[in-house]
């Protein structure tokens, strides 16, 4: 009987802190794989601070120089990451590309809250992925789930410092593909700068985000803590452009804790692109400030309440 391929990362590997080591956009890379598992309890070091971070600059238009990342599985099948540990990524520290039924756990994430785009699990072009009991603290999404993405379960993570939990940012790029059947459940966010997000580019080709859950999530002083954001355009004058991504589906439910400004559920989808059946189930945010209330804004959005809702919801 064939054996599947295995490697065991165990100690601490720090990668070259130059720029100039590197001729790939990967430091560790396995691809095309069939039942690969990584595991061993290790750290992979990117020493990111060392030269990466000083130069990840985004130029207008939305062009990025982005830096390798830590490690990236392309084209592996029922693969698993396990127990393994990342720090200071010169880019994103997990990144999962066209792969088919991949499970990550135990995986721990660390670096400064102010390091960019060092986004701790990136998942694109995957279907059958679940990531479950993970610890991410870093400077961009905890865990960020990209185009072309099916069945993808987020489970037991608890984040901060980040951006939060998102799906997207999605239509940046003519050739992307949808999004369905995303679950996030049972996590921690802990002053983050969001909480559970789904971001769209201004200006976004047609596609479709859909079924998408997020439940039972605590939040501890996130500055946004639910979004929709359909005009996504950071850093950049994208000026108006109509929308194309129709969003659907999509519930949050029992989601509670509190928010570190008073805006804790911002909804905003598009005039060309009105988001439907968009479903907000005993919501309990409060303000980190006792005394003062936190508030709701929604554009474009078909909303259907039940249960607790605190911030009243914007119908």
């Amino acid at each position: 009987m064939r054996q599947s391929p295995a490697a065991e990362i165990r100690g601490t590997l720090r990668a070259p802190g130059s720029l100039s080591s590197f001729t790939s956009d990967a430091w560790v890379l396995f691809r095309n794989l069939d039942g690969l598992t990584i595991s061993g309890g290790g750290m992979l070091d990117s020493q990111g601070a060392a030269e990466a971070w000083l130069k990840t600059t985004c130029q207008s238009g939305g062009k990025c120089k982005f830096m390798p990342v830590s490690l990236r599985f392309i084209g592996n099948n029922n693969g698993k990451v396990q127990n393994i540990n990342f720090q200071n990524s010169k880019s994103f520290h997990l990144v999962i590309n066209n792969c088919v039924g991949v499970d990550i756990s135990g995986v721990h994430v660390t670096a400064p809250e102010d390091s960019p785009n060092t986004d701790g699990i990136h998942i694109s072009g995957s279907s059958h992925v679940h990531v479950t009991n993970c610890q991410i603290g870093v400077g961009d999404d905890c865990v960020s789930i990209g185009d072309g993405t099916t069945d993808i379960s987020i489970e037991g993570v608890t984040c901060g410092p980040g951006h939060g939990i998102s799906v997207g940012s999605l239509g940046k790029y003519a050739r992307e593909t949808g999004v369905t059947g995303v679950h996030v459940k049972n996590c921690v966010l802990t002053g983050t700068t969001n909480g559970v997000r789904i971001k769209i580019w201004n200006g976004s080709p047609t596609l479709k985000a859909s079924n998408i859950t997020f439940e039972d999530i605590t939040m501890n002083k996130v500055s946004f803590p639910i979004i929709i954001d359909q005009n996504y355009c950071p850093g950049h004058n994208c000026g108006s452009k109509p929308l194309a991504v129709q969003i659907s589906d999509i519930i949050r439910q029992n989601i509670k804790g509190t928010s570190f400004t008073k805006l804790a559920v911002n909804l905003i989808c598009g005039s060309g692109a009105p988001c439907q059946g968009v479903q907000l189930n005993d919501i309990d945010l409060t303000y980190q400030d006792a005394g003062q209330k936190v508030a709701s804004m929604c554009q474009n959005v078909k909303l259907t309440v039940t249960g607790v809702q605190n911030p009243p919801a914007c119908a």
